[in-house]
């Protein structure tokens, strides 16, 4: 476990290999541990991973400040790869929160993006018809539930975390078990302060009172074309690749959608082989 400082903040982070830096952002609930099947491949094709825990996930910082739109979110990340490489743009690869939060960068701090399982931030109020339909609603539950104030805290920890084997369960393919996994999420979740943190990137996304004012112009640019060449990858079995399906628009440079067969939500730990072929055939030789 390594440590460095970037945007006001301490961040642990995993790291393995040398060469072109591949910054891997994870997303709720989860961990940095989620890429435990990138970060040695990546490292052995000649890369350089690097994995953080985002802002308020421990053992990084849970910062006092409270901001975690994806404003703040895309700095802290522009921020790490400076720190972490100079000024060398690099790869990432991201899911989930860390996917949102990736095409703000992509411009600017970035080669080539790797991105599973998101639509992208600004879209999905131009989708919204689609994205309402029930079983949609149903999918992304959790998105409404966090908006409220304790309940979901409250919720969360009853029954040693049921809630996270919930959410894993009904997000993953049939059948597919991570326990190990899993459990190093809950003793995260358990630590003081970081429940309340990791549940404020969702409330950020509703609440204007959440997000920091400072990086108003930073959010607008998410509604540019990404030019930065693009792979989008899905669980064949995830309900959200229905709105994946036609992004093409959305974006300037090259771009790639994938669906991984037989994957649900979490298709880098259901299908890594699968998902550590198509990145690596992305991003090229370093």
């Amino acid at each position: 476990m390594n440590r460095i400082r970037a945007n006001g903040v301490d961040f642990a982070y995993l790291e393995d290999g040398g060469g072109p830096l591949v910054l891997l952002l994870h997303g709720f609930p989860d961990t940095a541990r989620t890429w435990s099947h990138q970060i040695p491949t990546l490292a052995a094709a000649g890369y350089r991973a690097v994995a953080p825990y985002l802002r308020g996930y421990p053992p990084t910082e849970i910062p006092r400040d409270g901001f975690y739109d994806m404003g703040t979110l895309a700095t802290d990340t522009a921020e790490l790869i400076q720190s972490l490489g100079g000024g060398t743009p690099a790869y990432i690869s991201s899911a989930r929160i860390g996917a949102r939060a990736s095409p703000i960068l992509c411009s600017q701090r970035s080669r080539s993006l790797s991105a599973a399982r998101s639509s992208w931030p600004s879209r999905i109020a131009r989708r919204w018809p689609g994205a309402c339909y029930a079983k949609h609603v149903h999918r992304s539950f959790h998105w409404w539930f966090f908006q409220l104030a304790d309940l979901p805290e409250r919720a969360i920890v009853e029954n040693d975390f049921a809630f996270v084997d919930y959410l894993w369960e009904y997000w993953a393919s049939p059948g597919y078990r991570d326990a190990a996994h899993i459990a190093d999420i809950k003793r995260m979740l358990s630590e003081p302060g970081a429940l309340q943190a990791t549940l404020g990137y969702y409330r950020a996304v509703f609440d204007p009172h959440k997000v920091d004012p400072n990086l108003e112009s930073l959010r607008r640019s998410m509604d540019q074309p990404i030019a930065v060449p693009t792979l989008a990858l899905c669980g064949g079995d995830d309900l959200r690749a229905e709105l994946m399906m036609d992004q093409t628009q959305y974006f300037a440079g090259q771009y790639r959608f994938e669906l991984v067969p037989g994957a649900g939500h979490f298709l880098h730990r259901e299908k890594p082989a699968e998902v550590n072929r198509l990145i690596l055939d992305w991003f090229g030789k370093p």
